[in-house]
């Protein structure tokens, strides 16, 4: 059955598979996530019981290839993407982390020993990883970051600290991003190294669902065998943020998507002044406004998952995905929580929860700002960064 909010027919794109894929991750969702996570974002606490389940239905890594990867396209992700964001950013945000970031990294740059040993551990879900690169005073410009490694012997010693990392402290590994002698470069850090620590930082008023920490090296030391070979720059880790930004084009909608569906619904049954909410010319409204700009916003993820796919995306353009669908996805679920008066203020509904969730991810990643300059240099060819 097509989405309430599929005005064009957009499932029409959609290959039987894809679609397939969609309907078992929705499924999951719906039966494991929706109706745990009011209860779960008002302790702040993320299900690891479910990070198995995860793993049976191939999402850890699943754009990934070998080493007990699914090897799913690029739409695929995002597609499933979408519909775990539309239960919560969290969820998205914990495969985002584990496959997008941290198994990106090693596959992209890691040795062959580094990705036999480990990538199917975390494919599997036995072995959990995070991806520290923002710092206390290195957020959009990383260039800056404080966080050393310096050569020692045939070694390394690491000191410095990494904040917002997603899961740190329920990881078994961290991938380190550090300035050496040499540049930037990165390293797979065992979280139970010596002089590794890694705290939660809260109370958080967004993300709650979700585990953000800081992370501190004292004089950690680490192997050559630790480091990633191929990681040499900010190319690296760049690499594996822009695989993370493309799954937030897709998420993003889902989030607005599940807002629009609970206010189209509260609307229809909601009577005032005689008749339900639904039947009011502002309400239709603002609902077809809503759902306008969910199906431009899911018609823009489609389109760059076929790009990405294809082997034609540019760097830009998940700049223009991740700018344009966090700013409209943000606006629908504030719109969508107006619509539901008082209730909207209640775990019970799903709307004021997204939108106070998207504040994070519209600023993770690549903030509105960032996003936008890299737009203006492709427009003016002139950089405002420096």
């Amino acid at each position: 059955m097509a989405d309430l909010s599929d005005l064009l027919n957009i499932d029409a794109q959609f290959t039987d598979e894809e679609l397939a894929l969609r309907d078992r991750v929705r499924e999951f969702v719906d039966r494991r996530f929706r109706p745990n996570i009011a209860k779960w974002y008002e302790y702040a606490v993320f299900p690891t019981e479910i990070i198995p389940e995860m793993a049976e239905l191939g999402l850890l890594g699943m754009h990934l290839d070998g080493y007990g990867c699914a090897g799913r396209s690029a739409t695929e992700y995002g597609i499933a993407m979408q519909e775990l964001e539309a239960g919560d950013s969290g969820l998205r945000t914990f495969v985002s982390v584990q496959g997008s970031l941290a198994m990106s990294a090693i596959h992209k740059h890691g040795s062959e020993e580094q990705k036999q040993r480990l990538l199917p551990e975390m494919a599997a879900g036995r072995v959990v990883g995070c991806f520290g690169l923002t710092e206390p005073t290195a957020g959009s410009d990383p260039s800056g970051m404080l966080t050393r490694a310096e050569r020692d012997g045939d070694g390394w010693v690491l000191n410095g600290s990494k904040r917002w990392i997603g899961l740190g402290t329920i990881a078994q590994i961290a991938i380190v991003w550090a300035m050496t002698d040499e540049g930037v470069r990165g390293f797979i850090v065992p979280t139970d190294a010596e002089g590794f620590s890694a705290k939660l930082l809260e109370p958080k008023l967004s993300m709650r669902a979700s585990i953000q920490t800081e992370l501190t090296f004292e004089n950690v030391r680490l192997t050559e065998a630790d480091r990633l070979p191929g990681a040499a720059g900010l190319k690296a880790p760049f690499q594996c943020l822009n695989e993370a930004r493309y799954g937030i084009i897709w998420g993003a909608m889902g989030a607005a998507r599940d807002s629009f569906e609970v206010a189209a619904a509260y609307t229809a049954q909601r009577q005032q002044f005689g008749k339900p909410l639904s039947a009011f010319q502002l309400t239709q409204e603002k609902l077809v406004n809503m759902a306008l700009e969910i199906q431009k916003g899911q018609l823009l993820a489609l389109h760059i998952g076929r790009m990405k796919d294809a082997g034609t995306l540019q760097h830009h353009m998940i700049s223009v995905g991740k700018l344009n669908n966090c700013r409209e996805a943000i606006a629908i679920c504030r719109d969508a929580r107006a619509m539901l008066g008082g209730n909207g203020i209640l775990l019970e509904y799903s709307p004021l929860r997204h939108a106070n969730n998207l504040e994070s991810v519209r600023t993770y990643e690549g903030t509105d700002e960032v996003h936008t300059l890299i737009l203006g240099e492709k427009l003016t060819g002139v950089s405002a960064f420096r």
